[in-house]
């Protein structure tokens, strides 16, 4: 135990060091199932950072064994282990051990999730929780759940302002567009046929809707979040005219593509900025959404659900006439890519 604690220190250590560097939201994974374990890590805090302790209570022996045995398949613990029979035993003796000494979270600030895995009711109670960040993380356990879902992220078909190389703008899709339409239709009624409560989102730029359009038998949403990057001034122009015309501006975001902003438009910070209740609506949703969007906006979405660093954000590959297919669920999130047209 003395061991553990020092572990455990340790790696508080680690990220108390790494907010006090800028981090804004750190994660702790740890059991931390005794007062004693919470009570250290609250004293190492104090005055450095705000601690809220997550507790997941679970009821359903149903979810118990399927979590069990997932945890068997897919932990490194267990790589070597040829005899899964063994592991389910070993792993059902680390956790009677870790209800000896469970101690509920009644300390501090907390926040606990009372048998919400299901999908269907629970409970959530809320301790001594107060400020912006915290509601933030309040709201976003609220709208989370596990429930199996894919989610389809897709650019609009090629624009005519694709074809001339012009960035923004809002023109109609030319003639590969409009066939990448038909062909996005065609899969989306075979991958979705079961799925009748599933829903396309599009951006208010013509260009999607347009893509979208030959999509039938399910509702459609316009979201203003998921246009496209604000290329201000720049709006309408190539790049090599910006290049020739703007010479600073060019170097400014080929240096940082992240926080470079167009003159009067924005940054792909601003861009992930606004999506945030785009991915809470996302999260909320129980049944599969398509979502046909733009480029910089599905780098944002696409680098959120797969866990890619904020850097990488303006340099992932989001093709043209491209599905990626998010698949959420129990076990985490996977993906699959479909190209349809070259």
């Amino acid at each position: 135990m003395e061991a553990r604690n020092e572990v455990a220190a340790l790696a508080m250590d680690d990220m108390i060091s790494w907010m006090q560097e800028g981090g804004q939201v750190g994660i702790f994974d740890a059991t931390n199932s005794s007062r004693a374990r919470r009570n250290m890590l609250m004293k190492m805090a104090e005055g450095k950072c705000k601690i809220i302790f997550l507790e997941t209570i679970c009821n359903d022996e149903r979810i118990i064994e399927r979590n069990i045995r997932l945890k068997v398949q897919q932990s490194p613990d267990y790589a070597e282990e040829p005899d899964f029979e063994a592991g389910m035993r070993d792993f059902k003796t680390r956790l009677a051990n870790y209800e000896k000494v469970y101690e509920p979270v009644e300390e501090g600030s907390y926040i606990k999730m009372i048998d919400m895995a299901s999908g269907h009711g629970g409970q959530l109670q809320v301790n001594n929780i107060s400020g912006y960040l915290p509601g933030r993380i309040v709201f976003f356990l609220v709208n989370t759940h596990l429930t199996p879902r894919p989610i389809l992220l897709t650019r609009h078909g090629e624009s005519r302002d694709n074809v001339r190389g012009r960035i923004g703008g809002d023109t109609v899709l030319s003639e590969a567009g409009q066939l990448y339409s038909k062909k996005l239709a065609n899969f989306v009624e075979k991958r979705l046929k079961s799925e009748r409560a599933a829903s396309i989102w599009t951006s208010t730029l013509q260009r999607t809707i347009l893509t979208a359009r030959p999509i039938v038998g399910f509702p459609k949403i316009q979201w203003r979040a998921l246009d496209e990057i604000n290329a201000g001034v720049c709006d309408g122009m190539t790049y090599e005219e910006i290049k020739k015309n703007m010479p600073e501006e060019y170097e400014s975001r080929k240096k940082d593509k992240l926080r470079y902003r167009y003159p009067r438009g924005e940054s792909y910070l601003d861009v992930i900025q606004r999506l945030e209740p785009v991915i809470i609506e996302l999260e909320r949703q129980r049944a599969p959404v398509v979502v046909i969007s733009h480029q910089a906006v599905l780098r944002a979405l696409y680098a959120y659900f797969a866990d890619r660093p904020l850097k990488e954000i303006p340099h992932i590959e989001v093709p043209l006439h491209t599905i990626i297919e998010i698949q959420m669920g129990v076990s985490g999130v996977q993906e699959k890519r479909y190209k349809l047209m070259d």
